[in-house]
């Protein structure tokens, strides 16, 4: 008997350029700008356009450069002129350096002897693949508040400073700080910035995803349009990540193991030798061996050897 030949399709996953190497080489360009800009737009609630890459030290690239970042100045949906720092690290030092970075964008770009007033509004959107607290979310939103001790009531700006920022209220002058922690992601997109998440996390877009910049990703992003030279130069990116992590694991984490173990050993010995003092001070009472060790749990020859 016969039987019809049957074909075992595996639908397999286009592997795309981790997004760190796609903001250090791709997504400066001009030509690519769509890509940021649905990311943007998601993650902010609003369309973004994107005006220009602000250059500046920290965008210089060099193969030793130690964190990825980008600065661009983007115009919202309702015209207002945003600047943007995207970052993408696995560092763990990280609270403060986003504050630094986020004031070092301010100062970089306030044009000298502008008055205050003319302060760009900063957003700084952070991807994180490490802990970063102990929140169960996967994006946070930070912002400034003025809140009174007494009344407990939030200080507003005046009509005279709204018409001079523009602005509705205090917060919208100071940075705001994106946080997502892709490995609280559970991997269930609901909801288009999920999508973008799913992306950021497994380096790979499914094809019913609709978020905005998405599917020109997939197609700007994937590994193997790209060029040898610049394939070889990324797998060397992705040695690196590995070498590093390694290196992490073996310091920091180990570090931390031994640095309990140690602490366990030392109030090991802490305890040991307040045991002893007290079976001596039992002893010099004159009370039986027996006694003390089964009040201490002191062995009779730990207790025999007290000098």
């Amino acid at each position: 008997m016969k039987f019809p030949l049957q074909r075992n399709i595996m639908t397999l996953k286009r592997k795309l350029i981790s997004f760190d190497w796609a903001i250090k080489k791709v997504l400066r360009s001009k030509a690519n700008f769509g890509i940021l800009e649905g990311f943007l737009s998601e993650l902010l609630f609003t369309d973004i356009t994107i005006l220009e890459v602000l250059e500046s030290e920290a965008n210089k690239e060099t193969s030793e450069e130690k964190y990825n970042r980008v600065d661009i100045k983007v115009r919202d949906a309702k015209g207002k002129i945003l600047i943007i720092e995207v970052q993408y690290s696995r560092e763990m030092d990280y609270f403060q350096r986003i504050l630094y970075g986020a004031c070092k964008v301010i100062t970089e770009h306030l044009p000298e002897g502008a008055a205050y007033a003319d302060v760009t509004k900063i957003i700084s959107v952070n991807i994180l693949y490490h802990e970063l607290g102990t929140g169960d979310d996967y994006i946070y939103h930070g912002t400034t508040h003025f809140i009174g001790l007494h009344k407990h009531t939030e200080l507003a700006l005046s009509k005279a400073q709204q018409k001079l920022y523009p602005a509705e209220q205090i917060a919208d002058l100071y940075p705001e700080y994106y946080l997502i922690n892709v490995k609280n992601f559970d991997d269930i997109a609901k909801d288009r910035l999920d999508e973008w998440v799913y992306f950021l996390k497994n380096e790979e877009i499914k094809d019913n995803f609709k978020a905005k910049g998405l599917q020109e990703a997939k197609q700007k992003l994937d590994v193997l349009k790209m060029n040898p030279s610049d394939r070889q130069d990324y797998e060397l990116y992705q040695t690196k990540l590995h070498h590093d992590a390694s290196i992490y694991q073996s310091t920091y984490v180990l570090g931390q193991i031994n640095g309990i173990e140690q602490g366990i050993e030392q109030e090991r010995a802490k305890n040991q030798l307040e045991k002893l003092a007290m079976a001596k001070k039992m002893q010099q009472q004159g009370m039986a061996i027996e006694t003390i060790a089964e009040l201490t749990g002191l062995s009779k020859a730990e207790i025999a050897n007290i000098s």
